[in-house]
């Protein structure tokens, strides 16, 4: 893992590339790293049922933004600087 600090390069820069390396965004700077070999994980059924009920919080959050009525209802409820999409994951993983 490498440090880069005050390079204008690589400032506020995030994300992969070519699926070998990894840029990361701290406050203390850019971190350049491996891409994860994720190849040989084997999930539990406990994570396998959390992913799928978090990739069903998804699918409520993005029905939910695309109704203008439900997306103005959950609006009303969302606190200040939190978006609408995150206020409906949130609602939905407090219910299932």
């Amino acid at each position: 893992m490498a440090r880069v600090k005050n390079n204008v390069i690589t400032q506020n820069l995030s994300g992969a590339i070519n699926r070998q390396l990894v840029f990361k965004t701290y406050a203390s700077g850019t971190v350049v790293t491996k891409f994860p070999d994720m190849s040989k994980v084997k999930l539990t059924d406990k994570q396998k049922a959390q992913n799928t009920r978090f990739k069903n919080a998804v699918s409520f959050a993005k029905e939910v933004l695309a109704d203008p009525e439900r997306k103005a209802a959950m609006h009303q409820r969302t606190p200040p600087g939190k978006l609408v999409y995150h206020q409906a994951i949130v609602e939905y993983l407090a219910i299932h």
